[in-house]
């Protein structure tokens, strides 16, 4: 049944919200990458926030569309250029007022760059985040462990990073070996995207348990699908969550945004 005053009652309930591009300190979620890693950064994000009520959390924006093209194939030269539609997710977060951005996908950053260059808008690089973690937990000259996709580990993203907010460090990388990479870490990422949780589980803990008995002190959690089966109750070592690194970042970056405002 229709109501004759709700057209009328409606435009005055609108003018009392406020418009997203009124907030300030508002997080834009660059994701679908995949989507089950975007919701995993969502509730990392709410989990960093010291809230107690509903409107003390951090305003967030999220573009999650999992079309984009695969990033390891893309890498590899076997697919279609992820920058695209990865431009247009970003496009849509600044035409939706974010004041910061964030991809919670470790591959995508080969792409970071170019994204930064097109996009007018603050970009908080996951890679800068996990590295001040990893430092922390190592050490200066520590022996961690990464696992990532091959991509990932191949282009050199984690072990040639250089992050502007630490010193100068030499992290000692254990990677693991090629065998590794396509028999473990690839099908326990895989493994992820298809709701394998308790297959990528054991081989993702496989591949961790190797790289301890090669020496690491702790792992780089260097793909964000492998943080949702593998994390610090499970892991043979201890675990840097590049995910929840970023997610801590994000909720830094908009409290003090919203101080400044």
């Amino acid at each position: 049944m229709l109501i004759k005053d709700e057209p009328r009652l409606v435009p005055t309930v609108a003018r009392t919200l406020p418009s997203v591009s009124e907030n300030f300190g508002v997080v834009g979620v660059l994701g679908g990458m995949g989507p089950l890693a975007t919701v995993d950064f969502m509730r990392k994000m709410l989990e960093a926030t010291p809230a107690h009520r509903d409107q003390e959390h951090v305003p967030v924006v999220v573009s999650c569309i999992p079309q984009v093209p695969d990033r390891t194939e893309a890498f590899r030269g076997a697919g279609a250029s992820p920058l695209a539609a990865m431009l247009e997710s970003g496009q849509r977060l600044v035409a939706a007022g974010v004041g910061s951005i964030v991809i919670p996908c470790n591959t995508a950053h080969l792409w970071f760059d170019e994204l930064q260059e097109a996009i007018d808008l603050p970009m908080l690089h996951l890679v800068d985040a996990a590295l001040e973690e990893a430092v922390k937990v190592g050490g200066a000259n520590g022996r961690i462990g990464l696992l990532a996709t091959d991509a990932t580990l191949a282009s050199g993203l984690y072990v040639n990073r250089r992050s502007p907010r630490l010193p100068a460090h030499k992290v000692q990388w254990l990677l693991p070996t090629a065998g590794e990479i396509m028999e473990l870490v690839m099908p326990g990422i895989a493994a992820v995207k298809a709701g394998k949780l308790e297959i990528a589980t054991e081989y993702l803990r496989a591949a961790a348990r190797l790289l301890q008995q090669r020496g690491a002190s702790a792992v780089v959690l260097g793909c964000t699908e492998i943080p949702i089966v593998l994390h610090a109750s499970n892991a043979p070592l201890p675990v840097i969550d590049a995910t929840a690194a970023l997610a801590r970042k994000a909720v830094m970056w908009s409290m003090a945004s919203s101080l400044q405002a």
